[in-house]
């Protein structure tokens, strides 16, 4: 008689962070920053972290993104640690499963729009990167602009090339700082109902760090940052 198969066990978070502590030197003392951060992630789950300027919103990010490195306690996305990989291993783990938008934009001046959105797929490497690039400018409503430079931009126009050049590389993950920060209420609306759209279409999981209560609610979840202690609403 053939023995049962084993039954699985639940799936593996997409994002997993355990005991995450990050400190820095202030006055000559340390200061901490996040203090134990335990956060799980399903894949295409998102979460909104609340929080006022300076409660390490963005410092968590950054350790997600292994654009820097805890203190102390680990960060893993799909079973794979970030934390403790060398520059260049980090340096694809980004280029190839995260996407990012900031509040700044962080567009390049001297490229068009279209250009902006293709380099993600150039350094991938990617065939037919135009063609990806126009459609997503078409997905954003700029289809007419790719030709455009940032300085020719609103800065709505220019968070939405943003966006797209996120979701150029088709992110597993994707992560937000203030994605509305400087913007109108119209156009951040605009903005978050874009995030919505193509997240669902790509099944990408999202984490956005904001004060406004108004972009946590496009999240699944929502937590707080106080005191560097992540509570969950």
């Amino acid at each position: 008689m053939t023995p049962p198969s084993p039954s699985p066990g639940p799936p593996r978070p997409h994002l997993e962070i355990r005991g995450l502590c990050k400190s820095f030197l202030s006055a000559g003392r340390p200061l901490e920053v996040l203090r134990d951060v335990d956060l799980t992630l399903a894949r295409a789950e998102s979460i909104a972290v609340l929080g006022p300027s300076g409660s390490g919103k963005s410092t968590l990010l950054a350790l997600v993104a292994g654009l820097d490195n805890p203190t102390r306690g680990g960060i893993w996305i799909d079973g794979l640690p970030v934390h403790g990989r060398g520059e260049d291993e980090l340096a694809l783990l980004r280029r190839h499963h995260i996407g990012f938008v900031f509040q700044s934009f962080q567009l390049l001046a001297n490229r068009t729009a279209r250009e902006n959105v293709m380099l993600p797929l150039e350094l991938l490497d990617r065939s037919a990167p135009r063609a990806r690039a126009d459609l997503l400018l078409d997905q954003v409503g700029l289809a007419d602009r790719g030709h455009h430079y940032p300085s020719q931009l609103s800065g709505g126009e220019q968070q939405r090339v943003a966006l797209a050049r996120a979701f150029a590389n088709e992110p597993a993950l994707l992560l937000a700082d203030e994605p509305t920060g400087n913007l109108d209420r119209a156009n951040g609306a605009n903005i978050l109902r874009l995030i919505g759209e193509l997240r669902r279409t790509s099944r990408t999981t999202l984490v956005v760090v904001t004060h406004d209560p108004a972009v946590a609610e496009i999240a699944d979840r929502r937590a707080r940052l106080t005191e560097g202690e992540l509570a969950f609403e």
